[in-house]
């Protein structure tokens, strides 16, 4: 009987999505990484829809698996969701049973799904007589709550409380990452799991020609969630200041990839009522990874604001294939970066602006960066797994 058990119910929870986020591409990691490991000693499970729990059969999970992979890379829908009777049949196909349960073993979630039902996670390990290893990708909505949805930074304290209190070990996607959370459990008197620092793995950017646009402007792409954290209102407002400094020919275009997320009037507002930023600033809200590995490598530069971040996997892709960076200077975002990007304080409007016109006339900034670059090393995903079967091995002793 299998002794290793990957969750993905994140995944499944995602089925009439037709792009990933962050979290989907590190669980779809995890799954292949185990697989190519473990073979046959790893089985899939997942807290179905409907709120079952179970095993999977493998074939359907594997089925799943190459379904997602294809819509990822193929899709060009125009629609975010997909209809919920099209997908009937793989939520029929991926319906948990209870065959293989309570085997023991390793239990491994890296996705923050159901964490916040502390009881439900009890359960699990309890009925599958396993020892629990998790990834934790943030402590974001507790550290700074005025950047998550309302409500958010309980949530997020329910789900970290379920891990203080039934993983046996973690791993963190950077030391910032790892220190915050050795930080918060303390503070709760509880116990601290070991904790096994792991760089996410830089996913291979599509092959494509670089996106130009008709007018042939220089261009600068700024990827993620829309929401207050990433700090877009800055951006916005420089370049509405641009448009009212510079003649038109002068200002370069921006780029904003990202699906809508929360607390985000003001950014909306600039971006459907401005008529200052419409000649200047183009929002895309679904990309499949053909057209983004395109306008990755067509950018003049990555611009990444946040004024907080776990990690920063947008700078690790614009970095591997060559395309520079701006980024706020936290500790998330240089430990994935470097000494490469230029960093700047997220709240230093005039020190962005300058850079940003530097890069866009290939100015010093963007000539040193791009000696810079050679230098820099994708962390990989086979240095991730390696880190994550020691975590797992140290709980199967």
């Amino acid at each position: 009987m299998t002794d290793l058990i990957l969750d993905i119910s994140r995944l499944i929870s995602r089925v009439r999505h037709v792009t990933p986020s962050g979290v989907d591409r590190v669980e779809m990691a995890y799954a292949r990484g185990l697989l190519a490991h473990y073979d046959e000693a790893l089985s899939f499970a997942a807290v179905h829809p409907t709120g079952v729990y179970g095993r999977l059969q493998r074939p359907a999970a594997l089925a799943y698996l190459d379904e997602l992979e294809r819509r990822w890379a193929e899709d060009h829908e125009s629609v975010r969701q997909r209809s919920f009777i099209s997908v009937l049949p793989w939520l029929r196909a991926l319906r948990p049973t209870r065959r293989g349960i309570g085997a023991g073993g390793v239990y491994v979630q890296v996705s923050p799904h159901h964490l916040t039902r502390t009881e439900q996670v009890r359960r699990i390990l309890s009925r599958e007589r396993a020892r629990m290893l998790a990834l934790v990708h943030d402590l974001i909505p507790i550290e700074f709550p005025e950047y998550a949805r309302p409500g958010g930074a309980a949530l997020h304290a329910r789900r970290m409380t379920t891990l203080a209190r039934h993983a046996e070990a973690v791993i963190v996607n950077s030391a910032a990452t790892g220190a915050s959370f050795a930080r918060w459990t303390e503070q709760q008197g509880k116990a601290v799991p070991p904790i096994h620092v792991a760089l996410l793995g830089t996913e291979p950017v599509a092959q494509a020609p670089a996106h130009t646009f008709a007018d042939a402007r220089p261009y600068f792409l700024c990827l993620g969630t829309i929401e207050p954290r990433k700090n877009h209102l800055l951006l916005l407002h420089l370049w509405r200041q641009m448009a009212e400094t510079l003649p038109a020919e002068q200002i370069p275009r921006l780029v904003v990839v990202g699906r809508r997320g929360w607390e985000n009037e003001q950014i909306l507002d600039l971006l459907e009522r401005c008529d200052a930023l419409k000649p200047h600033v183009t929002e895309i809200n679904g990309c499949p990874d053909a057209e983004l590995a395109a306008l990755l490598r067509g950018a003049r530069a990555l611009l990444m604001p946040s004024f907080a971040e776990g990690y920063g996997m947008p700078i690790a892709e614009a970095l591997s294939v060559g395309t520079p960076v701006l980024a706020s200077d936290i500790a998330a975002h240089r430990e994935v970066g470097g000494h490469v990007p230029d960093y700047r304080d997220p709240l230093d409007g005039p020190g962005w602006r300058a850079a940003i016109l530097d890069h866009a006339e290939r100015g010093d900034l963007h000539r040193a960066q791009m000696q810079r670059l050679p230098d820099w090393h994708a962390p990989d995903w086979s240095a991730h797994m390696k880190v994550a079967r020691r975590a797992i091995e140290s709980l199967r002793s």
